[in-house]
């Protein structure tokens, strides 16, 4: 369901947490207008690959020049008649360039405006430059994740800051702002961190130890796997399957379908880890992946197998949900991307029509926003909008 019709935002971003947050808010009927900078110019911004980040899918995209004053000026306009912006420059860069939050709220004093940043606005790694992986490290969560063959923490298998810290992050506060706006008629200025995402995230781990001064590390809490019972293990086939018994019923049936029922009252017996781990090491590598799953998953004992992403794509629970569709791409052809998945979003989506590189809706956006066909023109002569 369209929750979102009839808000816009303007997307000042490109990729990482914003496209992340734009995606989400997108999927959630918002109209989403992307403003990139003009490529005459050799903008440095970067053009995510066309199946990234939903290829697009219910976005417009236009490329303005901000640092001309007629740019800037159009992006006044723009922002004037929108209901956010959000832009992912290095603190600072955004007011050098005239589209502040302080220089966007006089033309609209209840834009909701977001920042997002690797570290924060202020603070002292505030202009530091960063990626995913170096937001995880400075939230803890690299330290308290497995370790590689060489002992030092492994590199997530997913972009979790990007994604969950800064990207979800935003779309919440956006939407937060947004429901507060409605109430006040106030604007708000966020400042999303990923790093702070990524606390979020850690709660538990930080909270424990500001609370008790035990600290979370890898093998030594239940959820870092100091238990047989919460890991993965490799099976006979070169596949694996994930365990994570926590509750006595689930570990119970676990041991007795494993016919290890000799550890059936040992769960949190930390004398016995050791030995139920070489155990269950042993007894998963005895059979095939698939044929572990058949046995255990639907038994009430938190099994399940380690998929590939190419085994999700053909996953007989996720195709029924309608997880993945079709798009179309003019140069490419035809492919699956992912669906609109999260609650209250739309699965059946019709095939989406992909763009091709370089094509922008700038015409379209403009007219919409009040643009007479003459200024247009006169913008894409002057090389301020492409």
């Amino acid at each position: 369901m369209d929750f979102l019709e009839g808000l816009t935002i303007l997307d000042l971003a490109s990729v990482g947490p914003a496209a992340r947050a734009s995606r989400i808010l997108a999927d959630y009927g918002m109209k989403v207008i992307k403003v990139a900078p003009v490529a005459a110019k050799g903008a440095k911004q970067i053009d995510p690959v066309y199946h990234a980040y939903g290829a697009g899918r219910g976005m417009q995209k236009i490329r303005v020049d901000l640092k001309s004053d007629e740019g800037r000026e159009t992006v006044y306009e723009l922002a004037a008649n929108v209901d956010v912006i959000m832009e992912s420059y290095r603190p600072g860069v955004a007011g050098r360039l005239g589209v502040a939050y302080e220089d966007i709220r006089k033309v609209n004093p209840s834009i909701v405006y977001c920042s997002t940043s690797g570290y924060g606005q202020d603070g002292p790694y505030a202009q530091w430059a960063g990626h995913d992986i170096n937001y995880l490290a400075v939230g803890g969560f690299l330290a308290c994740s497995g370790r590689d063959a060489e002992g030092v923490p492994a590199i997530p298998g997913a972009t979790v800051a990007d994604s969950a810290g800064g990207g979800m992050h935003a779309a919440m506060a956006i939407i937060s702002a947004l429901l507060n706006r409605f109430r006040n008629g106030d604007g708000a200025y966020l400042d999303v961190a990923a790093t702070d995402g990524v606390l979020s995230l850690m709660s538990l781990y930080l909270d424990q130890y500001t609370a008790t001064g035990v600290e979370t590390r890898p093998n030594e809490a239940v959820l870092t796997g100091a238990y047989a019972w919460y890991g993965v293990y490799g099976t006979k086939d070169g596949g694996a399957i994930s365990v994570g018994a926590i509750e006595s019923h689930f570990f119970k049936n676990l041991c007795r379908l494993l016919e290890l029922e000799q550890f059936s009252d040992s769960q949190y017996d930390r004398s016995q880890q050791q030995a139920m781990k070489a155990a269950f090491k042993d007894k998963f590598l005895s059979r095939d992946r698939d044929d572990w799953t058949e046995l255990l998953a639907a038994e009430n004992t938190c099994v399940a197998p380690v998929l590939s992403v190419a085994e999700v794509v053909e996953d007989k629970h996720l195709q029924a949900r309608n997880t993945f569709m079709n798009a179309n791409h003019p140069v490419e052809g035809e492919f699956t991307q992912l669906a609109p998945v999260l609650a209250g979003c739309d699965r059946k989506q019709p095939v989406h029509q992909v763009s091709a590189a370089g094509i922008t809706d700038t015409d379209d956006v403009l007219r919409a926003a009040g643009f007479s066909d003459e200024k247009i023109e006169c913008l894409k002569d002057s090389g301020c909008v492409e």
